[in-house]
This record gives structure tokens, C-alpha cells and sequence, in this order.
């Protein structure tokens, strides 16, 4: 879809291409038979040569990417360039919840060992404490 607002109608151009391509023989060139039909058209040169132009593409006459074809490239890569962003944005997301994760993880082990830690505390330094103990009470030290 062009940016542009299109002013006339697909039957005003198509005749008007027409008349270019029927009436270009009796001219010198093509700039001149564009020039003699742009008067009772009422559009500017450019744009009717540019719509001469694009009729030759579609019909096959000049060698450049029909109209319909350069459509389906657009959206392509319109669809293309919106999947690669999706990617990026999934790729993004995926390694912050890993991270995220890891760091969850790093938590929880660091609060398993505090936990152990704390059982240490609680039960002797030594570790062991009660075999220790018992052992010594066995030989009549304690």
C-alpha cells in the first residue's frame, strides 16, 4: 500500500497509460506523448510516466520485479523483520529467567548451608559432638 493518497481512479490511470502507449508512436518520445495527455488528465508528468512505467513491469514488457510480486516481498520481509524481533525478544526473556533462576537456586543452596552451618553451631563445632562425648564418658574423662 503506498503512503500516498491515489487521487484517481484505477480506470483513469489504466486509460491514461493506455493512451501514452497508443499515441507514443506519434511522438518523438515517450516524455512527449506523456506531456500531450497529462493536460486532460490533470496529473503531473512524473506520475504518469510512473504509472507507464509500472504497467510495463506487470505486462512483462520491461525487466524488473512485477508489482504483485514486490507486494509479497514487502510483507515477507515485514513479517520477517517482526519474527526476528519476536526471537530476540523471547532469547532476551529466556536468559533473564535463567538467570533469574540461578540466582533463586544460589539462594537456596546458600540457605542450605546456613542451615547446616547453624546445625553445626547448635550441636559442637567438633562435629560429632555426641560420639565424642559418649566416647569420653566411656574412658571416664568427662
Amino acid at each position: 500500500m503506498s503512503k500516498t493518497t491515489n487521487k484517481f481512479p484505477p480506470e483513469v490511470r489504466e486509460r491514461a497509460v493506455r493512451l501514452v502507449l497508443d499515441n507514443e508512436a506519434q511522438h518523438r518520445s515517450r516524455w512527449q506523448a506523456v506531456m500531450s495527455i497529462v493536460a486532460k488528465i490533470g496529473c503531473t508528468p512524473q506520475t504518469l510516466n510512473d504509472w507507464v512505467k509500472k504497467a510495463e513491469v506487470d505486462s512483462g514488457r520491461r525487466a524488473l520485479v512485477p508489482t504483485e510480486m514486490a507486494e509479497k516481498m514487502r510483507t515477507l520481509e515485514r513479517e520477517n523483520r517482526e519474527l526476528r524481533q519476536a526471537n530476540e525478544i523471547l532469547r532476551k526473556a529466556s536468559a533473564y529467567f535463567t538467570m533469574a533462576e540461578l540466582v533463586l537456586w544460589n539462594s537456596r543452596l546458600l540457605r542450605q548451608k546456613g542451615a547446616a552451618a547453624q546445625h553445626r553451631k547448635l550441636r559442637g563445632s567438633g562435629g560429632g559432638g555426641v560420639v565424642r562425648s559418649l566416647v569420653f564418658q566411656d574412658r571416664g574423662r568427662v
